[in-house]
């Protein structure tokens, strides 16, 4: 591997102190243009969320008869449907529900499903078969297809210090940033911007992709701090990380930042022990501190144009275990958000939990659908390009 192959491919070339190639060409004069068009927010539960106890099926007796002290009482279900509701620590977002703001889609998953936390998250980043093993994200995929904008280095921006594999592409990846004030810091270190200025070694290939990565790091570490500086919210949020990740997003996409899909985590699903409270603090981190960023983008006009995914890479197993938790499982839930949905409520039935595959639920939907559907309909991409393989569309 040539060394400036091994730099493109690098993890820190797609942090925010060094991001990748496709940033050839920015600088802080034609990085400024104004975002257009509709904008994707995707959240990740990492650890593998247990779906089973986020939406309840409070009606199925062997729900109950499956977690005799993990399942929770039909009467403490914050009920939805005839056969449905969420978790009770779910208010906030059950209140999204009502308002017609939110689509659940059941029993999400794929064939020959992989219990490996790793090998399962780098499936649904790259939206491989379970047998294929990909190097790029569908989302780095995407900003290789030439996409409208994604000249700009942050067009796809992670709310982190590392970026996932599902923005790094073959030419371009997303750009990871956790406080935008911090990456100014670092970038307006003395040593780093005597680099920046510095063009003598320009003839070698490696030496001057390096020097235009920083010289790119720099443009957007500038751009970024001020369009943060922008527009400060007047929506309360909830206190914790998660709910300043997303803070931290409405006040770029209400400052109209050239960025048009964002990337956030919330993880601690994987609960192989005490389950009931783990879970249910997580549940409300997230519903509360969506309820907020809703409110926010709605108070701004971009809830119509705003997509909000929400996965796990696998459900937990249909039977407790001896430790009050769940074991890996295979198909889960995942909740679209917006305000321009156009199948609202739950798009099918309850996961069917008479037939099972030795105690796993069977996917009813594969998540490439969702994928296929999201870059034809919201990022006006071609699905079998980046995909790989066609997939029948889904109503969102």
């Amino acid at each position: 591997m040539k060394r400036r192959n091994f730099i493109k491919a690098s993890t820190i070339a797609s942090t925010s102190v060094m991001v990748p190639q496709f940033l050839k060409g920015v600088n802080s004069e034609n990085i400024a243009r104004s975002r257009q068009g509709k904008n994707l927010v995707v959240i990740q539960f990492s650890g593998g969320n247990d779906g089973l106890n986020t939406i309840i099926p409070y009606q199925n007796d062997r729900y109950y008869k499956n977690r005799p002290t993990l399942g929770i009482k039909a009467n403490e279900v914050l009920k939805v449907s005839d056969n449905l509701g969420f978790n009770p620590a779910m208010a906030s977002l059950r209140s999204l529900y009502d308002e017609g703001l939110m689509s659940i889609i059941n029993s999400v998953g794929y064939p020959n499903p992989d219990r490996s936390h790793f090998r399962s998250m780098d499936i649904w980043h790259t939206a491989s078969d379970s047998n294929e093993y990909l190097s790029t994200g569908w989302l780095g995929r995407y900003l290789d297809s030439n996409c409208s904008g994604c000249q700009s280095p942050h067009h796809a921006l992670e709310v982190d210090d590392t970026l996932s594999l599902s923005l790094k592409g073959v030419e371009k990846n997303g750009f990871a940033m956790s406080n935008p004030n911090q990456l100014k810091r670092i970038s307006d270190n003395k040593f780093l911007k005597s680099i920046v200025h510095h063009h003598e070694h320009e003839h070698e290939e490696n030496v001057e992709y390096l020097y235009k990565t920083l010289a790119d790091t720099h443009a957007s570490a500038n751009y970024l701090y001020q369009k943060s500086k922008v527009h400060k919210t007047e929506v309360k949020y909830p206190k914790g990380a998660f709910a300043n990740d997303l803070k931290q997003i409405a006040e770029l996409m209400t400052a109209d930042a050239d960025i048009k899909i964002y990337y956030a985590n919330l993880g601690g699903f994987d609960t192989h022990v005490g389950q009931k409270n783990k879970q249910a603090r997580l549940l409300k981190t997230y519903s509360d501190a969506m309820s907020a960023f809703v409110k926010d983008l709605k108070n701004n006009g971009l809830l119509d144009d705003t997509l909000i995914m929400t996965f796990s890479e696998f459900g937990r197993r249909v039977q407790q275990n001896a430790s009050g938790g769940t074991d890996h499982g295979t198909a889960n839930n995942v909740f679209l958000i917006g305000g321009n949905l156009k199948r609202k409520g739950f798009y099918n039935s309850a996961p069917d939990l008479k037939k099972l595959d030795k105690g796993d639920l069977i996917y009813q939907v594969d998540f490439r659908k969702i994928y296929a559907t999201i870059l034809d309909d919201w990022l006006d991409a071609s699905p079998t390009q980046i995909l790989g393989k066609q997939f029948e569309k889904i109503i969102i």
